[in-house]
């Protein structure tokens, strides 16, 4: 019989491929296919559907199948892992792919939308950006633990250190001046660098109209904007506001039973990076909410007053995260509370 599903166990050299008929029959079993070779399997086989875990390269793989007909889903692997047979002991590539086929047919599994190329380069700026602010963070801290050494113990402001190591480092012997002083030469470098990608970013976001209404939302920038654009495009894999936000893990797990709801903290599942740069423009609303006196600032502060801050700036980002969708999926502008 026709093939009508496949799963395919990504990796980096050897991928192992499962698909089955509509009986649910294996008809297609390959543990070991090499990298070269697994295009052109798939452009052998009829267009049929295509599950992959989210992973490095399943993006580029998902474009590249999709030329050829197929229909293509990406999971996230946590998804993956309950549908792998447990009457087979141990973890292996066959058994993944296997697991992988299952999963991408059950009608309630939730998908990684699939990016494009554009998309991708949009999001490696982000991430070297973040990357270069994480070295930066490291390169700070290491200067306070070795001037702390000598008995300069520095606060963690990043602007004190950067003033205060400069004028450190006459007190200090030889060769602690020349590691410090190259320590603060690779923070001025680093700035530089994330000062120039800060750029990029501007640039990218006001390119594109869609950014352009993003930013128009109350906490929503321009690095927020063209993350949101190159992670989630127009938003057509969300049925609703409520979906993204809870792809996003800004809302809170339930450990409901009996007919009596609890809930917990956030499931900070998804995107970490987009869920941090959503709380923070919701911290600057928060912080603003007193100074002002429109409908939405009036909502925000009430609520920090009455369920502390916490809460009310994670609302506020889910609420941001909401109002995106509808702006990304229909089009629409922001239309502010009055």
């Amino acid at each position: 019989m026709a093939i009508i599903a496949i799963g395919i166990d990504l990796a980096k050299n050897v991928f192992a491929v499962h698909g089955v008929d509509a009986a649910g029959k294996a008809v297609l079993v390959r543990p070991a296919v090499r990298r070269d070779a697994l295009l052109e399997l798939m452009a052998k086989l009829p267009p049929c559907l295509i599950g992959m875990e989210a992973c490095s390269g399943a993006h580029h793989w998902a474009r590249q199948f999709q030329q050829f007909g197929h229909q293509v889903r990406i999971m996230a692997a946590k998804f993956v892992a309950p549908y792998r047979l447990s009457g087979r002991r141990g973890k292996n590539d066959a058994a993944d792919a296997q697991a992988i086929c299952e999963a991408v047919q059950r009608p309630q599994m939730r998908f990684v939308p699939i990016k494009s190329e554009d998309a991708q380069g949009r999001l490696s700026i982000h991430r070297v950006r973040q990357g270069f602010i994480e070295q930066r963070t490291a390169t700070i801290n290491r200067i306070r633990g070795l001037l702390s050494e000598y008995g300069h113990v520095l606060p963690q402001r990043a602007e004190v250190v950067r003033r205060e190591a400069g004028q450190c480092l006459e007190d200090l012997p030889g060769w602690a001046n020349t590691a410090i002083g190259d320590l603060l030469s690779e923070v001025h470098r680093l700035d530089q660098r994330i000062a120039e990608y800060d750029r990029h970013i501007e640039t990218m976001a006001k390119a594109d109209d869609r950014c352009r209404r993003l930013m128009s939302i109350p906490g929503v920038g321009d690095k927020t904007a063209t993350a949101l654009m190159a992670s989630i495009g127009s938003a057509h894999d969300f049925k609703c506001g409520k979906q993204l936000a809870a792809w996003l893990g800004l809302v809170p797990s339930q450990y409901s039973s009996g007919g009596k709801q609890r809930l917990g903290r956030i499931t900070k599942a998804g995107d970490g990076y987009l869920r941090m740069l959503l709380i923070l423009g919701a911290r600057a609303v928060v912080a603003n909410a007193k100074k002002k006196d429109d409908r939405l600032s009036r909502w925000v502060a009430d609520l920090a007053e009455r369920r502390g801050y916490w809460k009310a700036v994670v609302a506020v980002a889910a609420k941001n995260a909401r109002m995106a969708w509808a702006m990304l999926s229909k089009g629409e502008a922001f239309r502010p509370l009055t």
